[in-house]
């Protein structure tokens, strides 16, 4: 018999719960589905010249963190290519390339990048979030263009999503997105990851759109943070707002539960202790050795921002020099700050203010054979930095705030012989795990001007011992455990949401099993009777169906579309008594006994 089979759900159709069936379905899908990645910015950056397109690295934690590892398993990753494409032609090309690499775009207006990327992101969430709230400008506008971009991105989601898929949505740009995706697809599985530090309640609360910003993170089943802190003051902030009861790690918003926890990111550490034996690394390490001769070199790599402590830690190695004039022709700073936001005002402003002291303490300080500060606003390649990670005697990473900072872990990883020194910020989430560097305050000068100084003046045998405990912790926690937690994590909290999936079924009904239901010609309906029928608290010797039940079962079978066939574990005899006269098909005592539509009961070994 030709027959179109559906999953059939009856709260909507005719009042009957096909729970086990469809949870059936669910976990079979769960298990075959690809994971989503969905970011602002996809991991590589388009550039078209005379009508060709070419591919690099997008810079920034996470497509560092994470643009090799979506290429391993059945995933993909939604974001802007970085670039406004306004030639559909050129869309088309760009939709090809992409899509061999499992890369999809969310095309950006000049406007929304201005409004909701460099506006709203950048000049709302990022100072406040980073407790620099003097520089927030509260613009409508930009709100209004954060609300259309992240349903932009949601609307680019649902034509790739499949039921079954896992989505995990990244950062600070995208807050609104959860909650939009649960509401288009309420039985999605979504986690949220933030990747800068989430604010104290009294930070938080200063933001105009609050509350909308939590309730649309609360659309995720997990939400994720690089540290405990983080986590808490989220915690905190759906306490205040919302008025939401939270405990231990969950809280309960719209009958559900939302996991949040912290998982702090890891590098790619086999990358950077690999690139050691680089043919290209060397020999950029025996330039390194040519031009700093008998110099002792300080390392320092950010992305040009006003949390990145740049001018204080400037400040602090002024201090060293005026304080020790031993160290003077010594030792020198090596800095690289990489362009970022450079049409923003105050990082335009930020720029110039760095200019200004490293060109004034190198010119108090400088002498013909030396210079203090070497001083280098642009990127650089990989093995560059692999080099200097290599070279440099002291790694200095002083963040006013940060959510991890992943430049400290890649100096330790690329320390081949388990020394060097790293001087930390208490601010940074890092500082958590690399309790063997030494732990800083960026805002105290002459703390980390001394820090120098101890580093530079480290034994050999404390700095390996330091080393070698900072390295294996990189090395065990690295980004592949740390999609590994925070996947599994997911999982696990997806598990018990499907045995409770019974009540938001009528939503999956209404928007695919219904429509498939109405639309096909013919229709298998495999009715379970104690387990869907009936509820399984009542004795089952004294169940029998009620009228209710029964008009309801003769509208499906008065159905000329419908096929309806209805299995129990009771005896044939008991089915006969009360199904007998309908035209459907019985499977009675497990299987034992079969009795067609019309037909006549046949045991299992005669049919």
């Amino acid at each position: 018999m030709c027959c179109k089979v559906i999953l059939f759900y009856s709260i909507l159709l005719y009042g009957i719960m096909f729970e086990h069936t469809v949870n059936t379905f669910l976990m079979k899908s769960n298990f075959m589905g690809k994971t989503i990645i969905i970011s602002n910015r996809l991991p590589v950056k388009i550039a078209i010249k005379e009508g060709n397109y070419s591919f690099q690295p997008s810079e920034g934690g996470l497509a560092t963190g994470l643009g090799s590892i979506y290429k391993n398993g059945n995933s993909v990753w939604l974001g802007w290519p970085g670039l406004f494409v306004d030639n559909e032609q050129q869309k088309k090309g760009i939709d090809k390339k992409l899509a061999e690499l499992n890369l999809y775009p969310v095309y950006l207006t000049n406007e929304e990048i201005s409004q909701y990327y460099e506006g709203f992101s950048n000049e709302i969430i990022w100072p406040v979030f980073h407790y620099m709230a003097t520089y927030a400008r509260y613009e409508n506008a930009y709100w209004e263009y954060y609300n259309i971009v992240n349903k932009k991105f949601c609307d680019a989601f649902l034509k790739i999503y499949q039921p079954g898929d896992v989505v995990w949505i990244h950062d600070y740009h995208l807050m609104l997105l959860p909650k939009l995706i649960r509401t288009a697809q309420p039985l999605a599985s979504i986690g949220f990851f933030q990747h800068i530090p989430f604010p104290s309640f009294e930070l938080f609360r200063l933001l105009p759109w609050r509350s909308e910003l939590l309730e649309g993170l609360l659309g995720a089943d997990l939400i994720g943070f690089h540290t405990y802190d983080d986590a808490r003051h989220f915690l905190g902030a759906s306490s205040h707002i919302l008025s939401l009861k939270s405990s231990l790690n969950t809280v309960l918003y719209d009958d559900r539960k939302v996991v949040v926890e912290s998982f702090p990111m890891g590098i790619d550490d086999k990358k950077f202790s690999g690139l050691t034996n680089d043919l290209e690394v060397r020999r950029n390490i025996e330039g390194l050795k040519t031009t700093y001769k008998d110099l002792r070199l300080i390392l320092t790599i950010d992305r040009l921002d006003y949390s990145k402590g740049i001018l204080q830690r400037l400040q602090a190695f002024d201090l060293l020099l005026e304080n020790r004039h031993d160290w003077r022709e010594k030792v020198s700073l090596y800095m690289i700050v990489v362009p970022s936001r450079d049409s923003v005002t105050m990082y335009k402003e930020l720029r110039n203010e760095i200019d200004k002291l490293v060109g004034n303490i190198n010119a108090r300080h400088r002498t013909n054979t030396w210079t203090p500060i070497n001083y280098f606003y642009r990127s650089y390649p990989v093995e560059m930095l692999s080099a200097l990670y290599q070279f440099a005697d002291v790694c200095l990473v002083t963040p006013m705030r940060d959510g991890m900072n992943l430049v400290c872990k890649e100096f330790v990883a690329s320390r081949i012989n388990n020394d060097g020194v790293l001087i930390l910020s208490e601010m940074a989430g890092a500082a958590k795990e690399l309790i063997d560097s030494i732990i800083v305050n960026p805002n105290n000068t002459v703390e980390i001007s001394h820090a120098m100084l101890t580093a530079l003046n480290m034994p050999a045998e404390e700095q390996q011992r330091r080393m070698k405990r900072m390295k294996e912790l990189v090395s065990k926690y690295n980004v592949h455990q740390w999609v590994a937690a925070f996947m599994n994590r997911l999982n696990e909290i997806e598990k018990p949401k499907q045995l409770e999936v019974s009540k938001y079924l009528n939503f999956f009904t209404g928007q695919y099993i219904r429509n498939r239901y109405v639309r096909a010609k013919k229709r298998l309906i495999l009715l379970d009777y104690d387990g869907t029928l009936v509820n399984f608290s009542i004795d089952i010797n004294a169940v029998s169906p009620d009228k209710e039940l029964l008009d309801i079962l003769q509208d499906l079978v008065d159905d000329e579309k419908n096929k309806v066939v209805i299995i129990s574990g009771r005896q044939h005899t008991t089915m006969e008594a009360w199904f007998g006269k309908m035209d459907l098909d019985m499977v009675a005592e497990h299987g034992v006994w079969y009795k067609p539509s019309g037909g006549k009961w046949q045991e299992k070994n005669s049919v």
